[in-house]
């Protein structure tokens, strides 16, 4: 079974700053959770940059949806996944279904996690 997999979506409420601007709010009390089931999580990239105070180490997970399913993710999300944060990198693809056009196949993204 490729599709067992599940994550929790992490959703920024928002807020006005000083200037007037609406911006995003992680506080914990206005974001927004939203569980996803059915996807496969595979590696995508690993990489590692060792500098002269401090080693970069950076991991992305490619998420692929079960055919069907079209689960709400935004590229200003976090993911949960496994008890640790990623962020969405990149734009979500959703991928037409090949006979009926007006729906979605299935969801695609990669997040990344950088350390150090």
């Amino acid at each position: 079974m490729l599709f067992r997999q599940r994550l929790t979506v992490v959703r920024p409420g928002t807020r006005t700053d000083r200037s007037g601007s609406v911006v995003d709010d992680w506080s914990p009390a206005v974001v927004t959770r939203i569980p996803v089931t059915r996807v496969n999580v595979q590696p995508n990239q690993q990489t590692e940059q060792v500098g002269d105070t401090r080693t970069v180490v950076t991991t992305g997970l490619r998420v692929i949806s079960q055919p069907g399913t079209n689960p709400d993710v935004q590229a200003k999300d976090r993911i949960e996944y496994q008890g640790l944060t990623y962020q969405v990198d990149g734009e979500v693809a959703r991928w037409p279904d090949p006979v009926n056009s007006t729906r979605v196949h299935h969801v695609e993204f990669v997040m990344v996690r950088v350390t150090g």
